[in-house]
């Protein structure tokens, strides 16, 4: 079963993309900081990080940093809301060490499911 780290900062968001992909057979864990989503992904090496960028704090663009060091097995799939962090966010998706996306908010579910399944079929 593979598993989906997802990191946002309002609440009923990464709940409700939680609960999504555990629908849809995902093993998941739900995080709503940067900081906690690292110190997660550091015990359980998800196959896949789905991460906010605007959030208080370290934003999605760090934890995209960090995660590419220290778990660099693990894809990621970045939706934001702010289409002014598009350009930053798909350069630091290139630097990435596996393949990563970056889908904008509202994004359909199938959508959001398709691209994940895209993704973790690389691995």
């Amino acid at each position: 079963m593979r598993h989906i780290l997802i990191v946002d900062d309002e609440r009923l968001v990464a709940d409700t993309l939680g609960m999504i992909f555990r629908r849809n057979g995902f093993k998941t864990h739900v995080t709503y900081t940067a900081d906690e989503a690292l110190a997660s992904a550091r015990l359980c090496s998800p196959d896949l990080l789905l991460c906010d960028i605007n959030m208080p704090g370290r934003t999605g663009l760090d934890l995209m940093v960090d995660i590419g060091r220290e778990v660099p097995d693990c894809r990621v799939l970045v939706l934001t809301g702010c289409y002014s962090n598009l350009l930053p966010v798909q350069e630091q998706s290139r630097k990435m060490p596996r393949p990563s996306r970056v889908l904008t908010k509202p994004c359909n579910p199938d959508e959001l499911l398709r691209h994940a399944g895209q993704l973790l079929a690389t691995a």
